[in-house]
């Protein structure tokens, strides 16, 4: 039986006056799957997770989300219709405590709680993340990695269909890595439907069925990882032509 299609992008181009962030891209996600968006700095990938997920509308082209066109909807509609995210800079309501920061996702995502539901919610997701102790703590005083923990509960509360991970495991030293990969793991185990923009190859490599890399705005390769990571148009992306 076919996979069902998660997510569609079709010939989709985003620019900014004269810079053409994102250029005829066109891929698809399936459910149930992990995919890996890679590429070097300035490749395209946030702002392709940020078209995906209704921040930036496209100038041309076409996004559906499990065959329906979402291409033109707001940020707002798409998180309600189920997708989830994080961001490169981790994004907290710093005058609430870590609860509070994570029903927020529960009020305003895909499936709304509230009340007690949403509390009992919010706190069995701390508890995933390794947070259960410290519910009334503000984000204000947490370390990086555990603004990173509460922000990953805050895109799950909700339940979503396709959840977007941006840089998620960036900045952690080696320890923080493997409890982070781990999560991740846990979540694929589950069968969640994901796509991870990441640097960290050996992450990609543990953790993603399929990958599609960019450079400058466009799609270079897509397969697996260990097909990408070794094609060299990929290489030469990263390294230049002197190490290609």
């Amino acid at each position: 039986m076919a996979a069902r299609m998660a997510l569609a992008v079709e010939n989709v181009s985003k620019h900014f006056g004269g810079l053409h962030a994102v250029q005829s891209m066109s891929f698809g996600l399936e459910d149930n799957e992990v995919l890996g968006l890679i590429g070097p700095n300035g490749s395209g990938k946030t702002t392709m997770l940020n078209l995906i997920s209704g921040a930036h509308k496209p100038n041309s082209g076409r996004i559906e989300l499990y065959g329906e066109d979402v291409s033109g909807s707001s940020a707002n509609a798409i998180a309600a219709k189920g997708v989830a995210r994080t961001f490169q800079i981790v994004r907290m309501l710093p005058s609430l405590s870590i609860l509070e920061n994570v029903a927020a996702g529960g009020v305003f995502g895909h499936n709304r709680t509230w009340g007690e539901d949403l509390k009992d919610s919010a706190r069995f997701l701390l508890a995933r993340v390794g947070l259960k102790e410290a519910e009334g703590t503000l984000v204000s005083v947490l370390t990086y990695i555990d603004q990173k923990r509460v922000e990953l509960a805050r895109a799950l509360i909700s339940n979503p269909k396709v959840l977007l991970l941006d840089e998620w495991l960036a900045g952690l030293n080696p320890t923080e890595l493997e409890t982070g990969i781990s999560l991740i793991k846990e979540l694929r185990a589950e069968g969640r439907t994901i796509i991870v923009v990441e640097h960290v190859m050996d992450a990609i490599r543990r953790l993603c069925d399929r990958c599609v890399v960019m450079n400058s705005g466009a799609k270079i390769a897509e397969g697996s990882p260990k097909e990408v990571l070794a094609d060299s148009e990929v290489i030469r992306a990263y390294l230049g032509d002197a190490d290609a």
